[in-house]
């Protein structure tokens, strides 16, 4: 008899609805909550692969745009706030998956230290409502993390060491004349003048340039020293990425 939404066609008693069956003893919901956590830390490993990929990626710009800029004269300075560019793209790609990593990271570490360490190591003091936790996660899946505070975390962890090495370099490309010009002598810039007619990126005067340059590091600055209390897991131990 064909049924639609729970009716029969000739309005007689809808036959019960299918469900799996919930598990009903102990062992059966042992055995349930270690393939959950198998499948979750699965997914958790495989988003943390994606957040390397990318660091990998922004790594790989950085070496590749240092050798171009510095190894060749007739380079501009203007490939290094290129690749500026893209490592910031790169840290803004990483932040939204380092946001869906958090979610799966939360739910691992919330049966690892109310469920396992309970068995090897029972703490009285230990949170026994978690289960409430992970079940609305599962329900109704949320980011734990803002944006913001993604790029923050991401930035203090790895970007901020590339965002000073290109730095560096782009300072020392706009510095120093024999990387301006073959056949130069090494030198060092001897004015102010001389630095800002090598920071021009065409129609943008120097000093432009150079503002702007500085404007972007000032609020790298801010965020890499900007410290927010740690919440929920953060609060305990320090091996976090």
């Amino acid at each position: 008899m064909d049924t639609e939404l729970g009716k029969t066609v000739d309005g007689g008693t809808p036959p019960e609805i299918m469900r799996p069956s919930l598990p009903a003893s102990q062992p059966e919901i042992t055995n349930t909550l270690s393939h959950y956590y198998r499948g979750e830390l699965g997914r958790m490993t495989s988003w943390r692969d994606r957040i390397d990929r990318t660091s990998n990626w922004a790594i790989t710009v950085v070496a590749a745009l240092l050798s171009v800029s510095l190894s060749t004269p007739t380079a501009h300075h203007g490939v290094l706030l290129f690749g500026i560019m893209l490592i910031s793209l790169l840290l803004l790609i990483e932040a939204r998956r380092y946001r869906f990593f958090d979610i799966y990271r939360a739910r691992v570490r919330q049966v690892e230290k109310n469920y396992f360490a309970q068995i090897l190591s029972p703490d009285a003091n230990s949170v026994r409502d978690w289960g409430p936790v992970v079940a609305s996660s599962l329900r109704k899946p949320k980011f734990l993390l803002t944006y913001h505070a993604a790029v923050q975390r991401r930035l203090q962890r790895n970007y901020s060491w590339m965002y000073l090495i290109m730095l560096l370099a782009w300072a020392l490309k706009i510095t120093t004349p024999k990387l301006q010009a073959e056949g130069s002598t090494l030198a060092h810039a001897q004015s102010w003048t001389y630095v800002i007619d090598n920071a021009v990126l065409g129609p943008l005067p120097g000093l432009l340039v150079i503002a702007l340059v500085a404007a972007f590091y000032l609020t790298i600055l801010y965020g890499v020293l900007r410290r927010e209390p740690d919440q929920g897991e953060f609060i305990r131990g320090e091996a976090h990425v």
